[in-house]
């Protein structure tokens, strides 16, 4: 994590439930259009997100009772691109929960379920 990060940021890290890991880190790549690598740390597997200079993620195997449509809501960056990302969410095993919508001042953002299930926002300061 950058120092940027650990001084300005209050969301220095999230992990994304998931029960497939390959078929996660799948969506995740195409939808994000983001590296995600698989990575291994003594006998837990994991998918982490890319992050170099920002905040970033992983995607953790567990039960499918850790997965969920409600609670809190992470908005991943799609910035300039967010037709492109929500385009992608079903060819990558996801859905569409609510298309492309203003949030006023604070740009666009569309709610999807990742292909595990999870509620996730995909956000962008444009519409395109």
């Amino acid at each position: 994590m950058s120092d940027f990060n650990s001084a300005k940021n209050r969301v220095v890290w999230v992990d994304i439930p998931v029960v497939d890991l390959e078929r996660a880190a799948t969506f995740y790549r195409n939808v994000l259009e983001n590296k995600v690598s698989i990575e291994k740390f003594e006998n837990i597997q994991f998918a982490v997100l890319h992050h170099e200079d920002g905040n970033g993620g992983c995607l953790v195997p567990g039960d499918s009772d850790k997965i969920t449509q409600h609670g809190l809501l992470v908005y991943m960056n799609v910035d300039g691109r967010i037709q492109d990302a929500v385009s992608k969410v079903e060819s990558s095993g996801g859905k569409l929960v609510e298309p492309t919508h203003s949030i006023g001042p604070h740009g666009f953002r569309a709610l999807v379920l990742d292909s595990e299930g999870n509620r996730i926002a995909l956000h962008s300061n444009t519409d395109v």
